[in-house]
């Protein structure tokens, strides 16, 4: 026979990891300094200049 779990404690442990793992997940998607995201966007303006530029008429 198993052992006896309580189902309310095993519920709000996997709410903890769950919790724990969107965490990880916004850390990551949204974590980046304003430096970061301004180079980025100068990164792109410079390739869509470089892409507009090279069009033939």
């Amino acid at each position: 026979m198993g052992a006896i779990i309580n189902l309310n404690k095993a519920r709000k442990a996997k709410a903890r990891v769950d919790k724990s793992a969107k965490a990880d997940e916004n850390r990551i998607r949204f974590g980046r300094t304003k430096a970061e995201r301004q180079a980025d966007a100068v990164e792109t303006a410079k390739v869509a200049r470089l892409l507009d530029d090279s069009k033939r008429d």
